[in-house]
């Protein structure tokens, strides 16, 4: 099997590591000092407090260096995506299969809605250039539970959680998806199936567009999110925002807000990943954290004032870190 993953930061390195650490072959593009520490050492991984492992990889800076794959595992981040379409070209043909492993709503999640509402989701797909290279046929969505960093070029440092949540992007049981969840258990991972992943890329939405964005703007940590009544209460609207537009979409939450903000504290004093890019001057997940859910809501008539004004406020951000 041909496998490739686009992304070699924290998340993309680890599972590149992880499949290579059991034997698998795997493909890797990059670029600069990461290309040229792949190149030379292979991947790195820190597990365990225990000394950098470094494992083979194939690492090239152009897709066009590699023949079509079989897999494509996608572990970036939402705004690097449409950049990386020319990369996807060479990549993907139509038996490839697509694993989308990143945060927030991805741009095919209106054609895989229960009801068949296939809805187009504006702001992930603008030019429809995702969709008709990748159709929803083609993916499997991917929720991941873990943490990881990046110290240094090349090498990646496991923090938590090994947990993988793998289904069809258009639901149901496949061949294909148990499959890539074997290659991925093999790998170390707890891989999982379901039949419906939209409610998990739901379920996890639920936490990370309230609390990133409001950490964005505040500079805070999640803890003191939740500390402050009135920060926590703007969290807890967007999340009973995102409650109605489930409930609308099939994808039920089966908590309260309140809850989830009690789990979350139990995170301790958490730096979302929308408030380490804005301290590293990156550009900001805001679609698919925000943006995104928005837009669903507005083309199912769902009126969501609170999640809109946090959508306005931290794109103005956005636009002050460029």
């Amino acid at each position: 099997m041909n496998v490739c993953i686009l992304g070699a930061g924290a998340i993309g390195g680890y599972i590149t590591a992880r499949l290579s650490q059991q034997g698998c072959h795997v493909n890797l593009i990059a670029r600069g000092e990461t290309l040229t520490q792949l190149q030379q050492h292979g991947i790195g991984l820190i597990e365990d407090n225990q000394p950098v492992q470094y494992f083979p990889v194939n690492a090239v800076a152009q897709a066009s260096d590699l023949p079509p794959q079989d897999l494509v595992i996608i572990a970036v981040k939402e705004p690097a995506l449409a950049g990386l379409v020319p990369q996807l070209r060479h990549l993907v043909k139509p038996h490839t299969r697509i694993v989308t492993a990143m945060n927030g709503i991805p741009w095919w999640f209106g054609a895989g809605l229960p009801g068949g509402a296939a809805l187009h989701l504006e702001p992930l797909d603008p030019h429809h250039h995702l969709s008709a290279l990748m159709p929803a046929e083609q993916v499997i969505g991917c929720v991941l539970h873990m943490a990881c960093t990046c110290p240094t070029p090349g090498v990646i440092q496991h923090k938590m959680g090994n947990r993988m949540i793998l289904g069809e992007a258009l639901g149901g049981p496949s061949a294909a998806l148990d499959g890539i969840a074997n290659l991925l258990t093999g790998a170390g991972f707890d891989a999982s199936t379901t039949d419906h992943i939209h409610k998990d890329i739901w379920f996890k939405l639920w936490g990370n567009m309230s609390h990133n964005p409001i950490s964005a703007l505040t500079r805070a940590t999640t803890d003191q999110i939740i500390a402050d009544p009135l920060t926590r209460q703007l969290s807890e609207d967007i999340m009973a925002e995102a409650q109605q537009v489930g409930t609308r979409i099939g994808c039920q939450l089966d908590t309260t807000p309140a809850c989830r903000n009690q789990e979350t504290l139990k995170l301790g004093a958490f730096k979302t990943s929308m408030l380490q890019d804005v301290e590293a001057g990156k550009t900001l997940e805001i679609n698919a954290l925000l943006g995104a859910f928005c837009n669903l809501a507005q083309q199912l008539g769902i009126e969501t004032p609170f999640a809109t004004t946090v959508l306005g406020l931290v794109r103005l951000l956005d636009r002050q870190l460029l």
